[in-house]
C-alpha cells in the first residue's frame, strides 16, 4: 500500500532483484514473497498479482496500441467482456484514449512509456513494478510519469528502480537503497537523512 524507492547505481542489482521478483528469474539464494506468495514456490499465483514494467518496454510497434492491450489482455486470461471495458479503462488511466488506434512503433518514447504502464496496469495487480519508468525520457515527460505513478499509488503498492535520487526522492516515501546486491539502508526518506 505504498510508493517504495528501489534505489542503487548501475549495476547494484535493482533489474535482478525485479526480475526475481516478477518470476522471470530464479533467484540463487534466499527467499522472495510479493503479496504472501512465494515467488519460487508460488510463481503463477504470483504473477496474478503483479503489474510488471520492464526497463526497455517489449512492445510491438506494428500493433495499434488497442490491439497491444486486446493481446496482453487475452495473455493474462482476461475474458473478451473483461477487454472490453478494462482497455479502455487503463488508456484513460494513462492518459492515452486518443491515442488507441495509433501504432505503438509511431509513438514518442514516452508515450511508448505509457502504453508499458497501461499494459502493467491491465489485470488490476495488487503490485505494480516499474524498472527505471523515466529512463529515457524527457523532462516534460519524466514530471508527466511522475504524476501519473503518484495517482497509481492510491490502487495499488508501487516498486520503482532508479539509480537517479530525484526521481525517488520525487514520487517515494520510502526508500531501499542496495548496493553490490546487498541491502544498504531502508526507510523513509527523513530516516535516511537522520
Amino acid at each position: 500500500g505504498e510508493v517504495v524507492g528501489f534505489l542503487g547505481p548501475n549495476g547494484a542489482g535493482k533489474t535482478t532483484t525485479l526480475r526475481i521478483l516478477a518470476g522471470f528469474l530464479p533467484a540463487s539464494s534466499g527467499q522472495a514473497s510479493v503479496a504472501g506468495f512465494d515467488v519460487l514456490t508460488q510463481s503463477m499465483e504470483v504473477r496474478r498479482r503483479i503489474g510488471y514494467l520492464a526497463e526497455s518496454v517489449p512492445l510491438y510497434g506494428e500493433h495499434r496500441v488497442e490491439e497491444m492491450l486486446e493481446f496482453q489482455g487475452r495473455l493474462h486470461g482476461l475474458s473478451r467482456a473483461e477487454r472490453k471495458t478494462r482497455i479502455p479503462e487503463v488508456l484513460e488511466r494513462v492518459g492515452l484514449s486518443d491515442r488507441s488506434r495509433q501504432l505503438v512503433g509511431h509513438l514518442s518514447r514516452g508515450l511508448r512509456q505509457r502504453v508499458g504502464i497501461a499494459v502493467a496496469l491491465l489485470p488490476r495487480p495488487e503490485v505494480l513494478i516499474l524498472d527505471e519508468p523515466t529512463s529515457g525520457l524527457d523532462p516534460l515527460q519524466r514530471i508527466e510519469v511522475r504524476g501519473l505513478i503518484q495517482e497509481l499509488a492510491a490502487e495499488h503498492t508501487v516498486i520503482i528502480s532508479s539509480h537517479i535520487l530525484p526521481e525517488i526522492e520525487a514520487v517515494c516515501p520510502r526508500v531501499i537503497i542496495i548496493n553490490q546486491g546487498r541491502l544498504a539502508a531502508d526507510g523513509t526518506q527523513e530516516e535516511l537523512v537522520r
